[in-house]
């Protein structure tokens, strides 16, 4: 008998349906993460999945065009909910199918929940309108909204036994959200820009003459868009190669996810580094190929291979 039936035997019938209600959610809204996620293990990744489609409606509240003071209520009902996970009242034949999945989750693996709640935390920051003037400043949004969905993560995947330096796995964890949110914030610049919003840092907008912000197809005049761009490219990149250090503490289809997420999203630089301006003129993705490759590549370990004896050279 295989895992994937094995397990769907074992699960209550309204756990499974609010399991599929979620990867539904799931490969509908986030095709990186989807693409990423099906490398794993059923159980893992429907703990993924659930933790996905909650993560997503709280951004949803945020996204969404209701007045501040109704997203703030809402999101503090979705605290409610999450505070009833914690606590144990969700039962398996709740009306939420969301809150039935990542109870049941939060049973099956050491998530910690906490970290939902920097989540709701960082949104909240959005439905305010909050700016930020430095990086640091911005940082502390990005460990809200990211870095807490990385080490939310490794409480579902764990690390490997015997692993180097496993204590420093959630500090990598979350830089690699980290990585992941900067860029997410560079290939959307055009589209927050259009909801109000501007997440980069003022004093780099300021000293790249882009403080007047970004609401059309090309850079304000005697701006240097191209340079602002390649500065937070680079300081991605360093995130990158330091939360990359997770890697060879995951098992090999851990890996393989963490690695097929953030591969993704490393190309993603790649191509907004060779051509800044498109930023401006679109959204830039990865066409279904290049993923399959990535996905591939991580799948092999070639990654995590590659990390860890450049970890080993800088320990030597």
């Amino acid at each position: 008998m295989s895992p994937t039936v094995e397990d769907s035997i074992s699960l209550p019938a309204p756990v499974l349906a609010a399991y599929s209600y979620c990867e539904t959610v799931t490969g509908s809204e986030a095709r990186n993460f989807a693409y990423g996620i099906r490398l794993l293990p059923v159980a893992e990744r429907r703990a993924m999945s659930a933790l996905y489609a909650f993560s997503r409606r709280v951004d949803d509240i945020g996204d969404g065009t209701l007045a501040p003071e109704v997203k703030a209520d809402r999101l503090g009902a979705t605290r409610d909910i999450l505070d009833r996970i914690r606590d144990g009242k969700v039962d398996e034949d709740d009306t939420d199918p969301v809150a039935v999945a990542l109870a049941d989750a939060a049973r099956r693996f050491p998530i910690p929940l906490g970290g939902l709640d920097e989540l709701i935390d960082g949104v909240l920051m959005d439905v305010k309108g909050v700016t930020y003037e430095t990086w640091d400043d911005l940082k502390l949004y990005c460990r809200c909204v990211a870095g807490a969905i990385g080490r939310l993560s490794l409480g579902i995947f764990g690390t490997a036994p015997g692993a180097p330096q496993a204590d420093r796995a959630p500090e990598y964890a979350d830089t690699l959200g980290l990585a992941l949110q900067l860029t997410n914030i560079l290939r959307d610049v055009r589209e927050d820009a259009g909801n109000g919003r501007t997440y980069l840092p003022a004093d780099d907008l300021a000293e790249f003459g882009c403080s007047e912000g970004f609401d059309g197809p090309h850079p304000t005049a005697g701006s240097d868009f191209p340079g602002l761009v390649h500065f937070e490219v680079r300081r991605a990149r360093a995130l990158f190669a330091e939360g990359y250090r997770l890697l060879p503490m995951l098992d090999r289809r851990s890996g393989a996810c963490v690695a097929a997420m953030a591969g993704i999203y490393r190309r993603l630089l790649d191509r907004i580094e060779r051509d800044p301006l498109a930023v401006l003129r679109g959204r830039v993705s990865l066409p279904g190929h290049e993923k399959a490759y990535v996905a591939v590549r991580g799948l092999s370990g070639f990654d995590a291979r590659q990390i860890g004896r450049q970890a080993g050279r800088r320990r030597a």
